[in-house]
């Protein structure tokens, strides 16, 4: 097994865990949202935790683009950090503009 491969195998573990752990956590948040927001609709933990499960399902692949940009730095993929440093920037300005509006 090459170095190359190696580092790949490492960063697409690391892309799994985090995609793994992400979707999981939003998924908890969401089911006890949901179940305290049917119990009482107008609980504002609920709704809390309804929107701290969606923040979290959004933030996971933008995580997932950070976490590429470090590990293609490890590595010294240049290419790759560039482009995924491109991705980064256009999901950050589609944030932003969400926000603003």
């Amino acid at each position: 097994m090459t170095a190359e491969h190696g580092s790949l195998s490492r960063l697409e573990h690391h892309l799994a865990r985090l995609l793994v752990a992400g979707v999981s956590a939003s998924a908890i948040l969401l089911c006890i949202g949901l179940a305290l927001w049917l119990a009482s609709p107008d609980s504002h933990t609920a709704r809390w935790l309804l929107n701290a499960g969606l923040v979290v399902l959004m933030a996971t692949p933008i995580l997932r683009v950070v976490v590429s940009v470090v590990e293609y730095v490890r590595i010294r993929d240049w290419f790759f950090v560039a482009i995924t440093i491109v991705v980064l920037v256009e999901l950050s300005v589609t944030v932003v503009v969400a926000l603003w509006k």
